[in-house]
């Protein structure tokens, strides 16, 4: 008998339906011919809280820290047990044992684990399946790989379980007991991941806080050309006062020029004219998919995350979410045109860009080189039902099917014009772009852009019909918001200061995974640490004063991203985990060392943040045990005990991992 193990139920009952015969169902898993497809429900397994190891860590103190276990020992998760018991019979029934978890690191420790732990020793086939359409699952189920070549995937996703354990069960312990000591009553999650993302939203917050605005001034012309009329804008020498960005900072020598220059002829000195060639925006990963319906349609990046989960497995409309590429098979090239046509049926406005596409095209985006164990979202070809579909879910796929149909569009063409007038001796630069090939551009915007320059010749006269002088301000840094902060989770190189480990971090995965990244900034709001003001992100006041308190290298992006590294090291390269986890081990003990009441107590108390509002005794239960599932930020088996009055039996709790 050949038993398929699948990451979930909605896998399973894809994988069934794709096999020759008909699909029976039994209980906790589905019967086909002489093969049985079971499933997992996320983690069945969790790493084991500390009391698990010694009864004496159930009661929080920092003279037990750091806990190291030695061996690592794993727990059924409490809702697991039944499903469990069924793979554990399943398996002494089977002569042949399929891993079906999902084509990435979480998905292939996630069944992996599970079939160590009930004690399978013969070999274990992979399958490794994208889409959920029937067509894809049979072609996923005619190649079937070794499971012994993702050993190396899986000893990366073990460590990180364990990293982010240590981690997160030392920190949390010990700045939650520091912070009971400075009268902080509650947990205080700390995670090599949340703690990062928490510090990149407080030093924003105190960007703004510290910013004073500066005056400065703008002046601008109105010219009549022979071909007809445009604004200038007047550059002025370093003869006056600038600042960095060479803006003007004082008003008299700009009013001075400006009552000068109406009826002034000048001349056009210098004339500038490139024409640019723009491919379409490349297919969705989820992260830039997150970005693009945060700022198009206000939606969290969790509300994303889980309408894509929703398209993917009860709808069937997409290919598998979680991904970080932007890139599609070349295989897929040739199914395009009938995939697509399949997708936009029942939609007037992708009815309409699909008649606008030309599928003998062939965009960057076809790319095998770079297409690792995901492809980019793409349309799986099923026809919508967009009754069945809400608002959110509908413009959702529209964006993803969107970004595809642009890669058999022509490349949006454009001319940039630049020209520079002499003007009293002054300069005035004036910039124009005009459209000469639309190509993907109408998919993607109806808005009007700024209107081209008319036409010039350089060396012709000038003469100016009308000047002003503005006044402006400098403006703050924007606050974080969902799509700008998972942005900066994408780019975090950006706000690493090192040049050396800015230049390493440039080509890494960032800060998070595709699938963590939503979930990090939930978690961070549930617990009270973000605060949402409409869009708005904002550090609450404990969230300012953890980060005021915890060494800086506990709250910056440096350590998680090059942790992330030493993992795509050992899943890509075959490190070994060993070296990874003592490096660990040793900056816990230096973190630890700074764990400091007072410090906590003065940054509690001189915070000047808003209060995150008071969580329902549920929602604040949920921001203790953390999201659950799979990738969602959350450790298995983070269970720790919550602290109480000296000498109480302390309540269970976890703590935060990431």
């Amino acid at each position: 008998m050949r038993l398929i193990i699948a990451e979930k139920p909605s896998l399973a009952r894809a994988i069934a339906e794709a096999l020759p015969g008909r699909s029976q169902r039994q209980e906790g898993y589905l019967q086909v011919g002489d093969t049985r497809v079971s499933w997992c429900l996320g983690h069945l397994l969790e790493q084991a809280p500390p009391d698990a190891y010694d009864p004496a860590y159930k009661q929080w103190r920092l003279d037990h820290l750091p806990i190291l276990p030695d061996p690592w020992r794993l727990t059924p998760r409490p809702k697991a047990r039944g499903q469990l018991a069924v793979l554990r019979r399943l398996l002494k029934e089977a002569s042949e044992v399929v891993h079906a978890g999902d084509p990435d690191r979480e998905g292939q420790l996630l069944v992996q684990e599970v079939i160590e732990h009930l004690g399978w020793k013969r070999p274990v086939a992979r399958l490794l399946i994208n889409d959920l359409n029937r067509p894809a699952v049979q072609r996923a189920l005619g190649r079937l790989e070794d499971n012994a070549a993702y050993q190396a995937l899986y000893r990366a996703a073990e460590a990180r379980s364990r990293a982010d354990w240590l981690y997160g069960i030392n920190l949390t312990r010990a700045w939650t007991l520091v912070g009971r000591q400075a009268g902080h009553n509650g947990v205080l999650s700390v995670g090599r991941v949340q703690t990062p993302v928490l510090g990149l939203v407080v030093r924003r917050d105190a960007e703004i806080a510290a910013f004073r605005p500066r005056p400065f001034y703008v002046l601008w012309a109105d010219l009549r050309v022979a071909g007809g009329q445009l604004r200038a804008w007047w550059q002025p020498g370093e003869t006056h006062p600038l600042d960095d960005q060479g803006r003007l900072l004082a008003r008299p020598p700009a009013e001075a020029l400006a009552s000068r220059l109406p009826g002034t002829e000048g001349q056009l000195v210098s004339l500038q004219a490139q024409d640019k060639r723009q491919s379409a925006p490349l297919p969705y990963s989820l992260s830039a998919l997150q970005v693009d319906a945060a700022r198009r349609y206000k939606l969290p990046a969790k509300a994303v995350l889980d309408i894509c989960q929703r398209l993917y497995e009860r709808h069937q409309l997409i290919t598998y979410p979680r991904s970080d590429c932007r890139y599609l098979p070349r295989e897929h090239h040739g199914l395009a045109a009938r995939t697509l046509a399949g997708a936009c049926q029942g939609d007037s406005t992708l009815a309409q860009w699909l008649a606008g596409a030309d599928f003998s095209r062939r965009s960057r985006a076809w790319n095998d080189a770079k297409v690792g164990a995901h492809h980019a979202l793409a349309p799986t070809g099923r026809t919508p039902d967009f009754s069945r579909l809400d608002d959110a879910e509908a413009r959702v796929y529209r964006l993803v099917v969107r970004n595809v149909l642009a890669q058999f569009y022509p490349p949006l063409e454009t001319r940039e014009v630049k020209a520079e007038f002499r003007l009293l001796d002054e300069r005035f630069r004036a910039q124009g772009s005009e459209l000469k090939v639309p190509g993907w551009k109408p998919l993607f915007t109806t808005r009007e852009e700024a209107p081209p320059l008319p036409p010039l010749v350089e060396g012709e006269t000038a003469r100016v019909i009308d000047a002003r002088v503005e006044d402006r301000e400098t403006r703050p840094p924007e606050p974080f918001n969902d799509a700008s902060l998972i942005k900066a989770m994408m780019n975090i190189a950006r706000y690493v200061n090192d040049p050396a480990v800015k230049r390493t971090l440039r080509d890494s995965d960032g800060l998070g995974t595709e699938a963590t990244r939503a979930g990090i900034i939930e978690t961070l709001v549930e617990r009270g640490y973000l605060v949402r003001e409409k869009s708005a992100l904002r550090a609450s006041r404990t969230g300012h004063a953890l980060i005021g308190a915890l060494p800086e290298a506990a709250s910056r992006p440096e350590r998680t991203a090059l942790w992330e590294q030493r993992l795509a090291a050992i899943a890509e390269q075959g490190e070994a985990p060993a070296p990874f986890l003592s490096a660990l081990v040793a900056d816990l003990r230096q973190l630890l060392g700074a764990a400091d009441a007072q410090t906590l107590r003065q940054t509690l108390a001189t915070s000047q943040a808003i209060e995150a509002p008071t969580p329902s005794p549920r929602r604040a239960a949920k921001g203790r045990r953390g999201s659950g599932g799979k990738g969602s930020g959350r450790t298995s088996g983070s269970r720790t005990s919550k602290p109480r009055a000296t000498g109480s039996r302390s309540r269970r709790a976890k703590g935060e991992p990431r």
